[in-house]
């Protein structure tokens, strides 16, 4: 049997023989190149100036925690240099932005290009077909992304260490809590979770929107509103949370979620209290403030109440629950991502034609 008297079928099938997968490798490397190389030099340029910035952070805080005697003057200058140090970048929030700005301006052009130019129908005439194609350039710029998302991540935990070290408790330095929303998102495993999923949010909406422009857009509103979701209503559930009535005792380390008082079993509305706290104010206020009290006011209006049958409640999560907690989430965005490229690639075999 010859190309003249074979089937046009067996033609077809001889001609459009899959293109190995490492061939697909370097055709989308050539064509997503510029993007890969824009994230990578962001984080880098983002990099240099954090370890710039670091370094010097670095060295106010070994400063400020060798300093004896911790009451002289010195001391004193080198806490509020540490504390001064780069005020701006301390709580993460001008950093916050990068995930999904890498993820919605990687991933919503991904497909939502081809299909807005067209160009999909020449790639599927190559041997590659819809399902490998999308597959292809799905996962293998999922994994480009997010490896240097997490590697840059271990630089920022380089950076908040001395924020977050438990040793600088007592001396008047800045020490920030490693659940306060923006840190948490920067620090640890999570950064490059929440990269790979605006990256995958975005290709699932170039695949549903198939123009660029509103892709990104949408990607952007997407990512905003799921953050402040699980900021604002999830996280905090991931494990039950624990309650204690020593509040003095917990460690600068626990996420304090809520606190209220009770008398009798009954819970006291904050107006209630007030008037009660008030009223204790006056009867200590000899006690207070005299020379020897001042610096623990708190612990005795709290000795006071508590001996006239008040109960305060502090609902928490410990510090130690940090990790389980940026792998619960990361895991929870894992399972988003692999959700969105999957229905990114089942929309490309149903709907691309």
């Amino acid at each position: 049997m010859t190309a003249l008297t074979a089937p046009a079928g067996a033609v077809a099938d001889a001609r459009l023989r899959p293109v190995p997968w490492r061939r697909m490798a370097g055709i989308i490397w050539r064509q997503h190149r510029y993007a890969l190389t824009g994230e990578v030099a962001v984080l880098g340029a983002v990099a240099i100036a954090l370890w710039l910035i670091g370094t010097s952070l670095h060295h106010d805080y070994a400063a400020a925690l060798a300093c004896h005697p911790a009451g002289s003057q010195a001391c004193a200058v080198a806490v509020l240099t540490f504390n001064g140090s780069f005020a701006f970048i301390a709580n993460g929030g001008i950093l916050l932005p990068l995930p999904v700005l890498i993820g919605a301006f990687v991933g919503g052009p991904l497909l939502a290009r081809e299909m807005e130019t067209g160009t999909f129908r020449y790639a599927w005439t190559q041997g590659f077909g819809r399902h490998r194609w999308a597959l292809a350039k799905l996962v293998s710029l999922a994994v480009a992304v997010t490896v240097p998302a997490w590697l840059f991540s271990l630089e920022l935990a380089w950076y908040y260490q001395p924020y977050f070290a438990t040793s600088n408790q007592g001396f008047g330095l800045t020490e920030m809590n490693p659940f306060f929303p923006a840190l948490f998102d920067l620090h640890g495993v999570v950064f490059a979770a929440w990269t790979l999923a605006a990256f995958a949010i975005g290709g699932l909406a170039g695949m549903l929107i198939r123009r660029v422009v509103p892709a990104i857009a949408v990607t952007l509103a997407v990512y905003v509103g799921l953050a402040f979701a699980v900021g604002a209503f999830l996280r905090d559930h991931y494990l039950a949370p624990l309650v204690t009535t020593s509040s003095l005792n917990l460690p600068g380390s626990a996420w304090i979620l809520s606190q209220w008082w009770t008398k009798g079993g009954a819970t006291l509305s904050p107006a209630a209290m007030y008037q009660v706290m008030d009223n204790a104010m006056t009867a200590l206020n000899p006690t207070i403030n005299s020379p020897g009290q001042k610096a623990s006011a708190y612990s005795t209006m709290l000795q006071y109440l508590t001996q006239h049958g008040y109960t305060y409640w502090t609902q928490y999560q410990p510090g130690s629950r940090f990790w389980p907690f940026q792998w619960i989430e990361s895991g929870g965005l894992l399972a988003l991502s692999v959700l969105c490229i999957a229905a990114a690639v089942w929309l490309v075999r149903r709907r691309a034609a």
